[in-house]
């Protein structure tokens, strides 16, 4: 099947820290697990239930242990059992923080070519 996405996602080892903005600032952290990641955005799963549509801010841990703060925006969700599966759109995304996406996105891929 052809992957139509616009840009190419990645698997990142990392944890996102969740924090709702404009909610209260109760300091809950929300444990997750990252599928994929691009320069546009993020999919994660959760045992958290979240809001779609609902603004989260978060510090996203990158393969290299650089830490990128990002704004999300849950798009898209579902569940499964007692884990929820969520879709998000980074917003306000400074352009210098997603070259520091592209630049992995390239070397992961020139690796697997050369598997």
């Amino acid at each position: 099947m052809e992957d139509k996405r616009k840009h190419k996602r990645l698997e990142l080892s990392g944890e996102l820290l969740l924090k709702e903005l404009g909610g209260p600032d109760n300091g809950e952290v929300a444990d997750i697990e990252i599928h994929d990641c691009s320069r546009d955005g993020i999919g994660f799963s959760t045992d958290k239930a979240l809001t779609i549509g609902s603004n989260y801010e978060a510090n996203l841990t990158l393969w290299n242990k650089d830490k990128i703060h990002v704004f999300i925006q849950i798009v898209r969700a579902s569940k499964e059992g007692d884990i929820f599966h969520y879709g998000g759109i980074f917003i306000g995304m400074p352009d210098t923080d997603q070259m520091r996406i592209q630049v992995y996105e390239t070397v992961s891929d020139e690796l697997s070519h050369q598997k």
